[in-house]
């Protein structure tokens, strides 16, 4: 397969954030691209590689079509391509959270487009020495071309592919991004913090803080709200933390504690 995914030449991009530039910076090289967002919107790209800004119409009209905007406004975004996509068109998110997405391309979008839910699982910060290496899900929602957008993926971009199911995908993210965000939003708040006498487990916190610093409030807010897994996860790490608060100010008598003091409902979600 060459380094376009076979049959596809244009895609639009309904969104142009900071992770949609990122995208594009990566998908130029290898498609013709249209871009539309109008409070951001892109400017003519004077290399003759294709990037155009475009109208919500030009960007359906693509092979592939990305919706980059945050995970609240997808259903807009939806409803002013539905009527445009052509049939056979490939239409896939990136955001955070995939159950909420899936469901909403899944009841707006014309049954004559394939649906595939995506999640690169980095930003901007983690990603600015280069994507190679770092890692993507991809959620088949409908049609068949996970197997050949995986292989664009992997082939040309160096990314490792993860497929699984959008309910699988936001039980582990509601851990993995759930906390680091959760953590990082909290630290931040404690600053000023140590920098100089550090440690080298402290400077690897704080290299992950900063990949999550500038993230812009709704990422946050998604991971932590629109995530169905993710109150289970946070709840389950409150009661840890209160309790090893409690153990500390008892001196640390006894054991450790090992096993948090739940509501039964609220450890079997967590522990699901």
């Amino acid at each position: 397969m060459s380094s376009r995914i076979r049959n596809l030449s244009t895609i639009g991009i309904m969104g142009f954030g900071a992770f949609g530039r990122l995208m594009a910076r990566h998908l130029q090289p290898h498609f013709a691209l249209r871009v539309c967002d109008p409070d951001s919107p892109p400017r003519p790209d004077p290399s003759g590689k294709g990037l155009e800004p475009a109208d919500a119409t030009e960007v359906a009209a693509c092979d592939l079509v990305i919706l980059a905007v945050p995970v609240a406004a997808v259903p807009e975004a939806i409803a002013s391509l539905s009527p445009h996509l052509k049939a056979g068109a490939i239409v896939l998110d990136v955001g955070s959270v995939k159950i909420g997405p899936a469901r909403a391309m899944q009841k707006g979008l014309p049954e004559h487009v394939e649906i595939i839910g995506t999640h690169p699982l980095f930003g901007p910060q983690s990603a600015r020495h280069g994507i190679a290496g770092l890692k993507i899900a991809l959620c088949p929602i409908r049609g068949g071309s996970t197997p050949r957008i995986a292989a664009f993926l992997r082939r040309a971009l160096g990314l490792k592919v993860i497929v699984t199911t959008p309910d699988a995908h936001d039980r582990e993210v509601a851990m993995v991004q759930g906390l680091t965000h959760l953590i990082a939003k909290i630290l931040v708040r404690m600053e000023p913090l140590p920098q100089h006498m550090t440690t080298a487990s402290f400077d690897l916190l704080m290299q992950a803080i900063e990949m999550v610093r500038h993230d812009a409030p709704n990422v946050f807010m998604a991971i932590e709200r629109a995530n169905p897994h993710a109150k289970a996860v946070r709840d389950r790490f409150f009661a840890l933390a209160e309790e090893m608060r409690l153990f500390l100010e008892n001196g640390g008598h006894g054991d450790e504690p090992a096993r948090p003091s739940l509501p039964h409902k609220v450890a079997e979600a967590a522990q699901a």
